[in-house]
């Protein structure tokens, strides 16, 4: 049997899914052994691969690059997973919406530095003018709430999903586990 093709990916946010997921400590080598990490922060690819099988998403999608990286994602992949909050709402990345694009980019370029104080153009991808979740963007198969889901909630939804036995998220949320 070939193993699944699965990809984890950082939108806007903090990173704390991607650490969540690897708090499954040694069951991940039991998760090694029916999937292959293609895509990820913590691999070495630099390219979304042709087909996925499955992708976690953590984030929102704040900027034109995450509009067009999750476009992309939704177009290669068999089951898109929202991974965390900011993913499903938007959540602290989108704690910039009532201020706006231009507020921030000033206050973080211009206001807060003290040499070269403009904004970025080649670094800094172009701001959405609002932070938004996946959903609104592309069709999400699978939502992973929390802040961050815990080790337990991505290992039973991971299990659950490589082996293609019923997924009940609401029953791995309500008992924390």
């Amino acid at each position: 049997m070939s193993k699944l093709k699965l990809a984890t990916v950082w939108l806007d946010g903090c990173s704390g899914c991607h650490m969540s997921f690897l708090d499954m400590d040694e069951r991940l080598l039991a998760l090694a052994e029916l999937v292959d990490v293609v895509y990820s922060p913590i691999v070495d690819a630099k390219q979304f691969p042709d087909q996925v099988d499955i992708a976690l998403v953590e984030g929102a999608v704040a900027s034109v690059d995450d509009e067009k990286k999750i476009r992309k994602i939704r177009a290669h992949t068999k089951t898109l997973v929202a991974m965390g909050d900011c993913a499903i709402t938007a959540n602290v990345p989108s704690m910039r919406n009532p201020i706006g694009p231009a507020a921030i980019l000033d206050r973080a370029y211009k206001e807060n530095a003290t040499v070269q104080q403009q904004i970025p153009c080649v670094v800094v991808p172009q701001l959405l003018n609002k932070v938004r979740p996946i959903h609104e963007f592309v069709k999400v198969d699978v939502f992973l709430p929390g802040c961050p889901p815990s080790a337990d909630t991505f290992h039973a939804a991971l299990t659950a999903l490589v082996t293609g036995e019923p997924l009940d998220v609401s029953a791995l949320t309500r008992f924390g586990a």
